[in-house]
């Protein structure tokens, strides 16, 4: 895997706990990347190795820079080290940009919809974009929920592409809403699929693709309604920034011990219940490679030598998977003969 140390030009505030690291593009070896795709940051804080995968809120051939954007986690280390500590000229190690979460070369479709809530916006935001600017007469509607307009995250950026983009129709779903904010485009409330389709053109509906960023609960809802309107599935997309657990899955997980073979070294570790492998080894102090820590890429790839292991948490089906590949951000052991070698 392909790693480049990318510096910092510019830092932009987008919401009071949220901003924009601009990173200035390799004057060699430039950066290839889908809108949609993500971008892999690596950080040492305290002696400790941090990787984590932040969306890119730019796109490609629309903005000069390399743009990712973060928003503060309570508690949070890498976040709050990025929001605290991380300035301009600063260089930061990433690797290649990875993801899936792009627009598909082979669908005939005529409107993309982007839901989002909160920091879910920032792929949809890249995918926008590079949407409208390579094809100005595609429609584009975003349904975006906040708090209020002064959480709104790109809230600048929406209302410039409105501006220059008529097929552009942005949605707002506000939790906390003004008597002054109230117009056509601002709904009162979470965001609500039925009311959504209510407003828009149902036509619009027809060659429709699907891009859905955010909560659990907003995902599901709106696969749901979609589906009721007779949306294909391959023709929704969507993007998790966690792992999903379902408390169901782990009734038969115990904790065991497993062997663990790394850079020609063999270490052994206690799997908790609860707890995936690569958490484990992280804890441990092993460099392990990961990424998306979602089950998504193959960066935390391990192959099976013996025992038992459970994958928990995918949200779709590997088939690029061999039988005795596991991704170490969701295995679980089964027994404490598993021996898995990286």
């Amino acid at each position: 895997m392909q790693i480049f140390t990318l510096k910092i030009v510019e830092i932009r505030k987008e919401t009071s706990d949220t901003i924009t690291l601009c990173f200035k593009q390799p004057g060699l070896k430039k950066v290839r990347y889908l809108a949609g795709q993500y971008l892999t940051l690596i950080f040492r804080i305290n002696g400790r190795r941090y990787i984590r995968p932040y969306s890119f809120s730019s796109a490609p051939n629309v903005d000069k820079h390399l743009e990712v954007t973060i928003k503060k986690v309570p508690n949070g280390i890498v976040s709050n080290h990025i929001h605290d500590i991380v300035k301009v000229d600063d260089s930061i190690e990433t690797m290649s940009p990875m993801g899936n979460f792009i627009i598909p070369d082979n669908k005939d479709y005529k409107t993309i919809f982007l839901w989002g809530a909160g920091s879910g916006i920032t792929p949809l935001m890249s995918i926008a974009k590079s949407s409208l600017s390579s094809n100005p007469d595609i429609n584009v509607n975003l349904i975006y929920g906040n708090r209020n307009k002064e959480n709104t995250i790109f809230k600048r950026d929406i209302n410039v592409l409105q501006e220059k983009f008529t097929t552009f129709k942005p949605y707002h779903f506000y939790t906390q809403l003004s008597v002054k904010e109230q117009l056509p485009n601002i709904v009162q409330g979470r965001i609500n699929p039925e009311k959504v389709l209510e407003i828009i053109d149902q036509n619009s509906l027809n060659n429709s693709i699907h891009f859905i960023c955010g909560p659990t609960g907003l995902k599901e809802s709106v696969k749901e309604i979609l589906l009721l309107y007779s949306i294909e599935p391959e023709n929704i997309f969507y993007e998790d920034f966690e792992l999903v657990k379902d408390p169901k899955d782990f009734e038969d997980i115990e904790t065991r011990n497993i062997n663990l073979f790394f850079n020609g070294f063999e270490h052994k570790l206690e799997i908790p219940k609860g707890k995936s492998i690569l958490e484990v080894g992280l804890d441990a102090g092993l460099e392990l490679p990961y990424s998306c820590q979602t089950g998504n890429c193959n960066t935390c790839k391990g192959k099976l030598k013996d025992g038992l292991m459970r994958m928990i948490g995918l949200k779709d089906i590997r088939n690029d998977l061999s039988k005795d590949e596991f991704l170490l951000c969701c295995s679980h052991p089964l027994n404490n003969e598993v021996y898995i070698e990286i």
